[in-house]
């Protein structure tokens, strides 16, 4: 009690504007607009933002429990806990096909739910974390690369399409680099990896570098071979805290496998 007290009293002078703002939400319920819409006197989306603790508090008492999902916590949940717009999960992806383009356009950044209504006319779809590799990426027949997510994975779930596709996933050898691949899986289990292997470790012994903060989590959805590379990597079995980059892969090395793979000629 003391410490709501005193907190009550830290924000004494925003008062008059916080229960302004908890009127509008209470009359609005799950308004299903930006906060930047919410149109009163004195208040503006910065000091929403500012007071997003103080309100999440104060909302969860006075809110019907069918209006607030409880599921979405903490400030960066503020939104989607009642219901108020956010800003969206943008992807970026590149045609490799130049018989395949949207008005002439062959790298886009747009909304996931926006790419989950096209249809476009590719059968394979690379996923790789590192900009440069997406921008760098060959020519491969009805395929696309989305890349530059890292472990913003779960945008793409929603993208139903997906699931009639062959993807690959290419990340860094190292903890992390396997557990987005796992994350993926989690999503689309037919995914398969690329370049995640140890023939490609040990071709590139010269580049390897270290991982600062590597993971050690348990992973579910590794295949064998993975989830061996995977152990070897964790336990320190080539050396401690192993990480080969996937932009230090040489180009040549990446062309020849989607050769072997019949994706290229």
């Amino acid at each position: 009690m003391l410490f709501r007290s005193l907190k009550a009293l830290k924000h004494a002078h925003d008062w008059p504007q916080l229960l302004n703002v908890l009127q509008w939400i209470s009359h609005h319920p799950r308004p299903n607009i930006y906060i930047r819409q919410i149109d009163l006197p004195d208040i503006h989306t910065k000091f929403i933002e500012r007071h997003k603790s103080l309100l999440i508090e104060l909302l969860d008492i006075i809110l019907p429990d069918d209006t607030v999902n409880i599921e979405a916590t903490g400030v960066k949940g503020f939104e989607q806990r009642y219901g108020f717009r956010s800003k969206p999960a943008l992807v970026r992806f590149r045609l490799l096909d130049p018989n395949i383009t949207i008005q002439g356009l062959t790298d886009l950044t747009v909304p996931a739910q926006e790419l989950a209504r096209l249809r476009l006319p590719v059968t394979t779809v690379f996923i790789t974390e590192n900009d440069i590799n997406g921008l760098a990426f060959p020519v491969v027949a009805q395929s696309m690369v989305i890349f530059g997510l890292g472990y913003g994975l779960q945008t793409l779930k929603e993208i139903g399409w997906l699931n009639d596709k062959t993807i690959y996933y290419w990340g860094d050898i190292d903890s992390h680099g396997f557990a987005m691949l796992d994350q993926i899986r989690h999503y689309f289990p037919h995914t398969e990896s690329l370049l995640m292997n140890k023939e490609t470790l040990l071709a590139h012994q010269p580049l390897w570098g270290e991982e600062h903060s590597p993971t050690s989590r348990d992973l579910h959805h590794l295949r064998p071979h993975e989830m061996e590379l995977y152990q070897k990597i964790i336990h320190h079995r080539y050396r401690k805290n192993l990480r080969l980059e996937q932009e230090r892969i040489g180009f040549s090395w990446l062309k020849a496998v989607l050769f072997s793979l019949e994706l290229t000629e």
